[in-house]
């Protein structure tokens, strides 16, 4: 999940994938937008197949807290 998740951040930021930690941040550490976020969440559904809950990602602000909310909804 952890190696999926960095595919799709890339798409995103102008980050190299070897620079994105468990613990990065979305916005302080890897130049997210609120807007970029949000888009890449919309990818995250469409490619996992998943539907994400908007209430649940507002407390999501690292790399491994995105992961970790993720699998529980595999």
């Amino acid at each position: 999940m952890f190696d999926q998740l960095k595919d799709i951040i890339v798409n995103y930021v102008e980050v190299k994938k070897e620079d994105i930690k468990p613990e990065s941040r979305f916005i302080e550490d890897l130049g997210f937008t609120s807007f970029d976020f949000m888009s890449m969440l919309g990818e995250i559904e469409d490619t996992l197949d998943l539907e994400i809950d908007q209430e649940e990602v507002v407390n999501i602000r690292t790399v491994q807290e995105a992961v970790d909310y993720l699998a529980t909804l595999v």
